[in-house]
């Protein structure tokens, strides 16, 4: 490829601000997979549960000050061929041999940086540094929580290439923040151990990457219940008057979906619980407590779970994402 159109590509993703789900989703994922984790890692968790939920959607924020930071949210699996799954190496060193780092970088290097920061907060378990444990469990909430998002795998990541323009932020924040007081933010899954994490986000990825098909079709569907007029709307973003999705377009675009975007959700926190969980054995199983710097609430931990497993953080006004603007 090209470096022009490398920098082309790297540059449309950063100027159009082509992020990820919106800070309400991200933050809610973080704060569910708290719910999920076994009773030693519980305590820490918990007493840092408002650093973990409020700093989910930093790596966003990081894309305006750190140009590094774009590719390792996404992997456009399209220009790696028509089985990109069997065609790119699952492992950095193999990938960069095959392809090179400029390209990987070009085309999105998230899987990889799942694993980097999956290593670091290994690190950050075993010397037991509170600070670098918060930070990368934050950061890897933020990057397992894009690998679920369809169109963060593909190079059609607004549905430029269908004249689908716009459907990135009308199904990864507009379509979550309109209706998920009817979403079920509950799961039964409790974190289990990773034994190849590798493996498991490229899984998670290729998941995601199936998506596409129906979300692209349903909105072609949609669009023909509605008129350009209903269909968008105009709002200044950016600093430019931009068009986006109609709140009539996002509830129909919803009930075509079915429950997928939810889905996305909870398996979202589901596997982060899962490599917070990884980390925190492979490092040892380390005692946090003693690097707590706030006592553990039990009660109040347990409150929450219970509310978690019922579907009633929201109703019970437990749900911080919900308890200030998505897009403070």
């Amino acid at each position: 490829m090209k470096p022009k159109i490398i920098f082309s590509v790297i540059l449309i993703s950063i100027v159009f601000g082509f992020g990820s789900w919106g800070f309400l989703v991200h933050r809610t994922i973080n704060q569910l997979a708290i719910y999920e984790l076994p009773k030693k890692m519980q305590p820490f968790f918990f007493v840092y549960k408002d650093y973990l939920v409020y700093n989910a959607p930093r790596p966003d924020q990081r894309r305006n000050t750190d140009k590094e930071e774009a590719p390792k949210h996404y992997m456009d699996m399209e220009f790696f061929g028509p089985s990109p799954f069997d065609s790119v190496p699952q492992q950095w060193d193999a990938a960069v041999a095959k392809y090179g780092i400029d390209t990987l970088k070009a085309w999105g290097t998230l899987p990889f940086v799942v694993i980097e920061t999956q290593r670091k907060l290994t690190e950050a378990f075993r010397s037991k540094n509170r600070d670098s444990i918060l930070f990368y469990a934050a950061d890897l909430g933020h990057y397992i929580g894009d690998a679920h998002v369809p169109l963060h795998t593909s190079v059609n990541y607004d549905g430029q290439l269908t004249d689908q323009r716009g459907l990135h932020d009308l199904w990864e924040t507009t379509v979550p923040e309109i209706v998920i007081t009817s979403y079920d933010l509950s799961s039964k899954h409790r974190a289990r151990y990773l034994t190849n994490p590798t493996k498991t986000i490229w899984n998670i990825l290729e998941h995601t990457h199936s998506l596409l098909p129906n979300m692209l079709a349903q909105e072609v569907e949609v669009s023909k219940k509605f008129t350009d007029s209903t269909k968008y709307r105009w709002q200044e973003r950016w600093g430019k008057m931009r068009r986006f999705y109609t709140t009539a377009f996002a509830r129909e675009y919803n009930k075509a979906l079915g429950n997928s975007i939810n889905q996305q959700l909870i398996a979202s926190a589901n596997r982060l619980a899962d490599f917070w969980y990884t980390a925190w054995v492979d490092a040892g199983k380390p005692d946090l407590t003693d690097i707590m710097t706030k006592p553990y609430a039990k009660a109040d931990f347990r409150k929450e779970r219970r509310a978690f497993t019922r579907n009633e953080l929201i109703k019970n006004k437990l749900l911080i994402s919900k308890q200030k603007p998505s897009d403070d």
